[in-house]
Order: structure tokens, then sequence, then C-alpha cells
């Protein structure tokens, strides 16, 4: 158990420029996920070419940042959204949804596709390993940012961390470890061989709503929801994170069925 430290938000400044943590941690998820989606483009049964890889960054890029704001204001503070239109575009205050996320990259992916005349899911297939570090690195950010903290833990757990004299769940590093550092390594070792389309994608999709719909029972939820059970949406413990995740794990399921019931593989490599 230890004491969270009065961690300054903002790594450093150039003149009125502040570049944050939370920013940096963005960038790293990004910057680890081009590397290493790099090195799988090489590969002969690769869909993506080196040569486009940068184009495909672009559009995870997009994806990532308009899906993650339009979901953050739609699912957890859409009463803001009403009464202030235009708290959509003040990103730097805050605010990101991994559901909304994953939507515009699905979104994304759709043109991205369509541009390199690949299967839709071939290209799901292959970013999938390649988010993981992204979402470890974001939850870090969070960490740094004193935010999303469990619930209290009980007196001398050694894995809490005391925030304002309480020990509590450090979920944002619960996060890290099983979306981060697990979902990347049970993706790229699975990925490693080729495997039917869908497949990894399938695979993505129960094992993040898995991690996430568990380690949502110890995490506090976000009270400034509109809702009569500080912030749960019903019974006293389900939150949004769990209805937003609980249908992952139902379509992974099926995704991965229906990979190996009517698999299909790449037939070629994009140019």
């Amino acid at each position: 158990m230890f004491t969270y430290p009065d961690i300054d938000p903002i790594a450093f400044a150039i003149g009125p420029l502040q570049v944050r943590w939370y920013g940096l941690m963005y960038l790293a998820g990004f910057a680890f996920g081009w590397l290493g989606a790099r090195s799988r483009a090489r590969r002969a049964d690769s869909p993506i070419s080196p040569a486009r890889l940068d184009d495909l960054v672009f559009y995870v890029a997009i994806g990532v940042i308009a899906g993650g704001r339009i979901g953050y204001m739609l699912f957890y503070n859409f009463g803001t959204l009403i009464d202030d239109p235009i708290s959509i575009l003040r990103i730097n205050e805050g605010g990101m949804s991994f559901h909304g996320g994953l939507l515009g990259v699905l979104i994304a992916m759709g043109f991205f596709a369509r541009s390199v005349g690949q299967p839709y899911f071939a290209v799901t297939d292959f970013i999938a390993p390649w988010v993981a570090p992204g979402l470890g690195f974001g939850r870090i950010g969070n960490f740094i940012n004193g935010e999303l903290w469990g619930a209290p833990a009980r007196p001398g757990a050694f894995w809490a961390v005391v925030v304002d004299g309480v020990p509590r769940h450090p979920t944002q590093l619960y996060e890290a470890c099983l979306e981060g550092l697990a979902l990347f390594l049970i993706l790229w070792g699975f990925s490693r061989r080729a495997r039917p389309i869908m497949a990894v994608s399938g695979l993505f999709l129960f094992c993040y709503g898995a991690f996430r719909v568990s380690v949502e029972f110890v995490r506090l939820p976000d009270v400034h929801m509109n809702v009569a059970e500080g912030g749960y949406l019903a019974f006293g413990w389900i939150t949004m994170g769990q209805v937003l995740s609980a249908p992952m794990i139902l379509i992974g399921i099926a995704f991965f069925w229906w990979a190996y019931h009517k698999p299909r593989y790449v037939a070629h490599k994009s140019v």
C-alpha cells in the first residue's frame, strides 16, 4: 500500500504550450502500435503493406479522437452536451470514451478498407493487437491524472493506493495490466499465425469486454451522470461501462464462432 503522490498533470511547458502526461501517454500508445504494426505489415499474409501503414495510423487517430470525444459526451455527459453543445469541442478539458473511440475506429476502418481493396475484417484483425498498447498507456495516463479510482479497498490491502486518506482499488492500473498488457500478449501471440478473417477481432472484443466488466465491479462509476444511484444505472452496482462492454463479449463469441465455421483468409497483400 502506498499513498498517491501529488503528480503534476503537466509534464513540461514550452512558453504558453503545456504538454500533459495524458497526451504523452496517447503518443506513446500510437508510437508502440505503429512500430509493432510496421513489423507485422512485412509478413507475406498481411493485408496492409508498409507503404499504406501511415495512412492506416491517420485513420485510426481520427477515429479515436473524434469517436472518443463524441462517445464520452453521449454516454457519460449527455446533460452537459444538451446544455452546452459547444462543450463537445473542449477536448482540453478531458473526457474520452473507449467505446466511442472504438466505434470511431470501426467506422474509419470501413473507409480505409475500401481504399485499399481489402475485406473489412481483415483490416480490423490486423489492427486489433496494436490497439491494446494504446489502452494500457491511456490507463497509466488516468492514474497520473488521479482519475477513475476504484471503490475503497479492505484495510491493509497491499495493492491499494491511499487517496485522500482512503485506501482504494487502483482500477486504472488494473485496466492497464488487463486491457493493455494482457490483452496485447493474448492478441499478439494468437495473431502470430495466420487465422481466419474475423477471429482476431472476435478475440479482441471478447477479452476486452470480459476484462472491463470485471474491473467495473470495483471501479467507481461516473457520479456526474444524471442517475439516481450515485452513478450506478441499476441495482446499486451496474455501471455504464458494464452496459457498453457486456455486448462485446457476446459479439466476440459470435465473431469467433463464425470465423472458424466459415473460414476465409486474406487472399492478397495490399500495395
